[in-house]
């Protein structure tokens, strides 16, 4: 069933207009029609059924029928701190990273970084970002929206929480032993060269332990990723 994200409070037997950027996508992509069932949530708690009541070109009126108080969220809090990678890579792994339960998403721009968004810029690929979130909500079914946090240098980090690995593939500890029981856990991925050593001296003083992934070098935008999954495995909901 087509699901849409909005951003108002919902309530049972009320209608509410779809985003413009959301009625677009239903009726030119998703080919909806006035009587089609959908499911609509707000990042508040659970999700609500709905059916389109309407659609006069891109105004998509929607009759919101009952409230479901459902969550997929995982058990674990899991925030990823991702070194900004270019391109696609970077929207791949943000869109991955919510399909796999991350909490948050903390994007640093490190020395090697290839791509170094600033002023405008910056915040013009933060917004893009946090809509890539909500997209990826809206496919696996999540009902609460991750926060993409706004960009920072690697040096100046100061935001994680719980057990703290830095992905390191010299690192003699293996991922696995340095998860340590609990539900909280950030994850440090480095972009396409990784992090200098000044950028891993400040995670180290923050508190990161290094842990490597297996005996191979993974790509920028696997690292962050397979941590998450395995994270999912070792303590979470797979």
């Amino acid at each position: 069933m087509p699901r849409f994200y909005i951003d108002i409070a919902l309530r049972a037997g009320t209608s509410v207009l779809l985003p413009e950027e959301s009625a677009h996508h239903a009726v030119h992509v998703l080919r909806i029609r006035t009587g089609d069932d959908v499911m609509l949530f707000n990042g508040r708690g659970g999700e609500y059924a709905a059916r389109v009541a309407s659609i006069e070109r891109l105004k998509v009126l929607v009759d919101v029928l009952a409230h479901r108080a459902i969550e997929r969220e995982s058990p674990l809090r899991m925030l990823l701190v991702q070194g900004v990678s270019a391109g696609e890579r970077m929207d791949f792994t943000v869109r991955k990273a919510v399909e796999l339960g991350v909490a948050e998403i903390h994007p640093v721009l490190a020395i090697s970084s290839v791509a170094k968004p600033k002023g405008e810029r910056a915040a013009s690929r933060h917004a893009h970002w946090q809509k890539i979130v909500i997209a990826a909500c809206e496919q696996c079914g999540r009902n609460r929206i991750p926060r993409v946090q706004p960009l920072v240098a690697a040096v100046d980090y100061r935001g994680a929480t719980g057990t703290k690995v830095l992905l390191a593939p010299q690192a003699e500890l293996r991922f696995s032993q340095a998860c340590a029981p609990g539900g909280e856990f950030t994850i440090a991925a480095g972009p396409e060269a990784g992090f200098s050593a000044a950028e891993q001296e400040t995670f180290l003083d923050a508190g990161f332990v290094p842990a490597r992934l297996g005996a191979r070098i993974l790509r920028t935008e696997t690292a962050g990723l397979a941590a998450l999954a395995a994270l999912s495995a070792l303590r979470g909901d797979f």
